[in-house]
């Protein structure tokens, strides 16, 4: 089954196509990776498939229905959720806090947000049942801001999670982590549940190899080529514009 999926996307700023043609289909429970040298246009294709950008043609669809004109929040409302290169979390709150209130957001009961978490049993129940599958129950207690760069992102995640997604669209969720903690970061990604779709852009070929099932290349806004990693390894095409290089949007 299909659950989201593009059809001849196209962004121009002036005479740049930022991102062009690109028509792309995900199957439910997908590990897909999206990668391409310095200027391909993938963060931009991530914020054509979230709504922070209007597409200058084309459309996108989540399962059968259209959602080109729904702004962001609409967007997340109906299972799609994003991280970002920079993570943005609540930094004077605990790991256990944070994603509570994001359930309590994700529940419309965040006007209402002034007791401990533990006061609100049910949405604590769920959030370190969260933490739990994320690998960070050690750390329900500590404030985000005290937490490694890697534990950071996890818990950027777990909030993405809070949003009960059925897509979720990751924007270099290794950036700036120790190799050690990258690979946890990854593993925990391809962990999450088999009826979460997963499209992450990443730099580190590596990890893409290792984690993704399948790749989409673009380059100059559009794309080259979209494979298995057996494929996309063995493509000349492919070594020839980015394979071998560290470049990354």
């Amino acid at each position: 089954m299909t659950v989201l999926r593009t059809q001849s996307l196209t962004k121009r700023f002036g005479a740049l196509a930022a991102v062009s043609d690109v028509s792309l289909a995900l199957p439910q429970g997908a590990r897909h990776a999206l990668i391409g040298p310095n200027g391909a246009g993938k963060t931009t294709l991530i914020n054509l498939l979230t709504g922070a950008l209007p597409p200058t043609s084309g459309d996108v669809f989540l399962r059968d229905e259209r959602i080109t004109p729904l702004a962001q929040d609409k967007r997340v409302k109906r299972g799609l959720a994003r991280t970002f290169q920079i993570n943005t979390l609540f930094p004077g709150l605990t790991v256990l806090d944070s994603v509570v209130l994001a359930i309590l957001e994700r529940d419309g009961l965040a006007a209402r947000w002034w007791k401990p978490a533990a006061s609100y049993r049910a949405q604590a129940d769920e959030a370190r049942a969260l933490l739990a599958n994320l690998r960070l129950e050690h750390d329900a207690g500590t404030l985000t801001a005290q937490l490694p760069y890697g534990r950071q992102r996890l818990v950027e995640i777990a909030l993405a999670l809070a949003t009960r997604p059925k897509i979720l669209l990751l924007d270099e969720p290794a950036a700036g982590i120790p190799a050690a903690e990258s690979v946890e970061v990854l593993g925990a990604i391809a962990a999450l549940p088999g009826d979460v779709t997963v499209l992450f852009i990443e730099h580190d070929m590596g990890l893409v190899f290792r984690f993704a099932e399948r790749i989409t290349v673009l380059v100059q806004g559009s794309v080259l080529v979209e494979g298995t990693p057996r494929e996309i390894a063995a493509d000349e095409r492919v070594k020839a514009v980015y394979l071998g290089t560290e470049t990354h949007d």
